[in-house]
């Protein structure tokens, strides 16, 4: 396996590593459970948006907060309306107490997508201990703090016994104590061809809440520090297809794992891959390529 431009003494997996932030206490930990045991999961067939929330396209429409025309492409995503609502913080306690988060999408009424080894640590096979979902959070607010849920379920693709953090089935299921979706909405998620994605250039947007977001030009605007307010980009693009990976130009940094890659079909928003990391050149300090986990899982997953 090959990807463009990378060479294997250089190349970096930079999300999947945690974001090692503040100490916590363990609780009970989640149920974890495989894909060959979860059974037939059920899952909406279509997005749902919530009676009275609102629904907006601009995902800052509570204000830019921002600067026009930097080389980075991501805005703050400040909206409290859906599918911006959708979106959220996952964040994860290790067995040795240490804190990270990731990226998370509601697509079902008490179901977040994200990355499996954003609750299993790829280098050890340790499982997380606690795992929380603090919803839309905009500068490490959310709406209403009953709203932060904990997982007591984890459906995931791969536990990374096979030796290597790179893993096309990167990707988890988490059940959360709350019917979030209810309040909040969720996303609709379709498995399309490769080539339908890759012919689609720039027609994608991108949610994830990055480590280095918001940016030195944006921190004016806002209190609690990097990766809490999502940043949000339009017009990134799936580029290619490679050893079962699909390869994106979306801005990505760690934190932003699991977020979704997004199109609207018929007018409706749905997740149409899952981002996994970042491929880097420490040399040149720079990112080669982004990878994205394709979501045809969740068809296996949904027809047992």
């Amino acid at each position: 396996m090959k990807f463009p431009g990378a060479r294997s003494e250089v190349s970096y997996w930079a999300s999947v590593q945690a974001q090692v932030q503040t100490k916590s206490s363990q609780t009970t930990p989640p149920k974890y459970t495989s894909l060959k045991d979860a059974g037939q999961l059920k899952l909406p067939s279509k997005p749902f948006i919530p009676k009275g929330l609102g629904q907006s396209s601009k995902p800052n429409e509570n204000g830019t907060r921002g600067i026009i025309g930097e080389i980075d492409h991501r805005t703050p995503m400040l909206s409290r309306k859906y599918p911006w609502s959708t979106i959220g913080r996952v964040q994860g306690t290790t067995a040795d107490a240490q804190s990270y988060h990731c990226t998370g999408a509601i697509i079902g009424e008490n179901i977040v997508l994200t990355n499996a080894h954003c609750v299993i640590d790829p280098d050890t096979g340790k499982l997380s201990q606690q795992i929380l979902f603090l919803p839309n959070v905009i500068d490490k607010q959310v709406q209403d703090v009953n709203d932060v849920a904990s997982v007591e379920q984890v459906i995931y693709g791969t536990d990374f016994k096979s030796g290597s953090s790179l893993n096309s089935q990167d990707w988890a299921l988490l059940k959360i104590n709350k019917p979030l979706g209810r309040k909040y909405g969720y996303l609709g998620v379709k498995s399309l061809p490769s080539p339908t994605l890759i012919s689609n250039q720039k027609k994608f947007f991108f949610v994830g809440y990055s480590r280095d977001f918001p940016t030195a030009s944006y921190q004016q605007y806002f209190h609690a520090g990097s990766g809490w307010t999502a940043s949000f980009q339009a017009g990134c693009s799936i580029v290619k297809e490679e050893a079962n990976f699909l390869l994106h130009d979306c801005d990505t940094a760690a934190g932003s794992s699991g977020g979704p890659i997004i199109a609207i079909i018929d007018g409706e928003p749905y997740v149409v891959a899952l981002n996994e990391g970042e491929i880097k050149d420490l040399q040149a300090h720079k990112d080669l390529i982004n990878v994205a986990v394709k979501i045809d899982f969740l068809e296996r997953l949904t027809s047992k």
